[in-house]
């Protein structure tokens, strides 16, 4: 099982790097399509929500040559209102790293490449919060992955998207999107 994971991933990553040579930045997931559904194993674990809490595997390729780190966030603009929420807040992944295998966003943070640190996202915990909007209509979630010409000095895993995002200013090269559905 674990060689066909592998191969499965493998094969995907291809696929990414021969959409990148004629797209640019590309960030994709083998969990699930952009636009497409979230599986429910990746929502939360709370709040009425009865997830695993594992953040999905991601695979990008096509970074812009310059790139020294990867930041990435989850956003769901659709929360409180239109306000939002962030759901992951990751910063300093090396960019040498083109892969975050599944649950690398656990709060432990072991799973993160070395150097990359997870910064606090709104249910106020370190590492991924899965998606867990109110019953009713999807929510979207947005998988964002900035690559950027510097490492962020300064921040720690207490930074907040919207700190992150204030960080990045000036410093992206190009950004690449996954987005997801998930309801309730």
């Amino acid at each position: 099982m674990i060689a066909f994971t592998q191969t499965l991933a493998s094969l995907f990553i291809a696929a990414l790097a021969a959409a990148g040579t004629a797209h640019g930045f590309v960030l994709g997931s083998p969990a699930f399509a952009s636009g497409g559904t979230i599986p429910h194993q990746y929502s939360y674990s709370g709040h009425g929500c009865d997830g695993r809490n594992t953040s999905p595997e991601l695979v990008w390729s096509a970074a812009p040559e310059g790139t020294v780190s990867f930041a990435l966030t989850v956003f769901d603009p659709d929360a409180r209102g239109g306000v939002g929420w962030w759901h992951w807040v990751a910063f300093d992944i090396p960019a040498q790293v083109t892969r975050l295998q599944t649950n690398a966003g656990s709060g432990s943070g072991d799973l993160m490449p070395e150097g990359a640190v997870q910064g606090r996202n709104d249910f106020q915990t370190i590492g991924y919060g899965g998606p867990c909007p109110p019953p009713g209509s999807p929510h979207h979630y947005h998988f964002t992955l900035y690559a950027l010409d510097e490492r962020l000095a300064g921040l720690s895993p207490l930074t907040s998207g919207p700190t992150l995002v204030k960080a990045m200013r000036g410093h992206v090269l190009a950004k690449a999107e996954l987005m997801g559905l998930f309801a309730r």
